[in-house]
């Protein structure tokens, strides 16, 4: 069921400006929400947050499985 989103005339012009010939508003925003969603996944795939560097592991290996 269609339902109203209430947006500011620059806002919809904004959206427009995405959109492709023939698009309606409801493809443009679904298109940018999957670009979006794919972003986000890159960056969390990406981040260097919580990883360590090859250096570091091998020296963790190299300390732990010493002969």
């Amino acid at each position: 069921m269609p339902t109203t989103i209430q947006i500011d005339h620059e806002t919809k012009e904004k959206i427009k400006t995405f959109g492709l010939k023939g698009e309606t508003y409801q493809e443009i925003i679904n298109r940018l929400y999957n670009i979006a969603i794919k972003d986000q996944l890159h960056q969390l795939l990406m981040s260097s947050k919580n990883t360590i560097s090859l250096e570091e592991v091998r020296r963790r290996h190299a300390a732990r499985w010493q002969k």
